[in-house]
């Protein structure tokens, strides 16, 4: 069922993404605003990168969020042997019919956690690229749309660790952001102990706050969120000064640009707003334009990260003043 079941307003929209984020907070101690911008990912429709070191919860993340959101849930752990065919799907014979059927692969799903990416060689990663722009998939000449919502939370240690292979960057480029969680605080990692002690077994359930009907109601709503002309030329603004900064050799796409507009719609519905201010675009800017950014070669010797090419841009540019609020807005007087 692909239309939205329910109406509901941005307001709305915010009280159950916190109740959503209180849920997942449950089991994954400590990374309110990590988890924060993965949830606004999916809100935004989009897809996320987890990169991380091993160990750090980025796998119990995914299944949480798909616990939270009373979505299908499958898990493909990526290996240097997996082939394209084991992502999307297959033709078998079966000997009963006397013909081929197609039996589907793990991509057919709401949630999909696409575990360690970066371990299998880019023939395989690019199966995914399909099905996370157009939302179908391609089999021997027979396309097979993939039912809504449908997210791939994606997982991947970082680039220089052993045994990993860079993503293509047309791949990097259909992640709405990239999103790191670090190591916890000292008091953050007992808790994680303490909670494991008290429940008495590894697995940790969460129920439901929402459906996938409300899901997709949640993510239509966002639809109605203001966002002025000056606000939207600051994000074009953002977007192109990174591809005219003296460490980038290609800096973000116009998609970086549209990732900038859904991920701070979300964040304006976070904030309790139907109207999107210049600080819902800051917040946002790092997870959505660092990974879309390659910079020259003599850069990544001098250990210059992209995100600290994205936190110069967002110094350096104009950004509009936020008191120029549409008269509609939430408490605002309506004409």
């Amino acid at each position: 069922m692909n239309d939205v079941d329910r109406s509901i307003a941005p307001a709305e929209v915010g009280h159950l993404a916190r109740a959503v984020l209180d849920a997942v907070g449950t089991v994954v101690v400590g990374k309110r605003d990590a988890l924060e911008l993965v949830l606004a990912g999916i809100l935004a429709g989009g897809h996320v990168l987890l990169e991380d070191l091993p160990g750090l919860g980025k796998t119990l993340t995914a299944r949480s969020f798909a616990q939270a959101l009373g979505l299908d849930f499958r898990r493909l752990q990526f290996t240097p042997d997996l082939l394209p065919a084991d992502v999307t799907g297959s033709f078998l014979y079966d000997q009963r019919n006397g013909d081929f059927t197609f039996r589907a692969g793990p991509v057919f799903t709401n949630l999909l956690l696409a575990d360690e990416i970066n371990r299998t060689p880019p023939k395989t990663q690019s199966a995914l690229l399909e099905a996370m722009q157009e939302k179908q998939v391609s089999v021997e000449g027979v396309t097979y749309k993939l039912d809504e919502p449908f997210h791939v939370l994606a997982t991947a240690n970082p680039i220089e660790y052993e045994g990993t292979y860079p993503l293509p960057e047309a791949q990097l480029d259909r992640f709405l952001l990239r999103v790191s969680f670090g190591y916890p605080q000292h008091e953050e990692e007992w808790e994680v102990l303490r909670r494991r002690m008290s429940r008495r077994r590894e697995e940790a359930d969460i129920k439901a706050v929402v459906d996938a009907a409300t899901l997709r109601a949640m993510q239509a709503a966002l639809e109605d969120v203001v966002v002025e002309d000056s606000i939207g030329r600051y994000i074009v603004s953002l977007t192109a000064a990174t591809r005219e900064h003296p460490s980038v050799l290609v800096g973000a796409s116009p998609r970086g640009s549209l990732a900038l507009l859904l991920l701070a719609r979300v964040r304006a519905v976070f904030g309790g707003r139907d109207y999107v201010v210049p600080e819902d675009v800051k917040s946002v800017a790092a997870p959505a334009l660092a990974h879309r950014i390659t910079l020259r070669p003599e850069m990544w010797l001098r250990r210059v990260d992209p995100a600290f090419v994205v936190g110069e841009v967002l110094e350096a540019t104009p950004a509009p003043a936020s008191g120029a609020l549409p008269s509609y807005a939430a408490g605002g007087p309506r004409h």
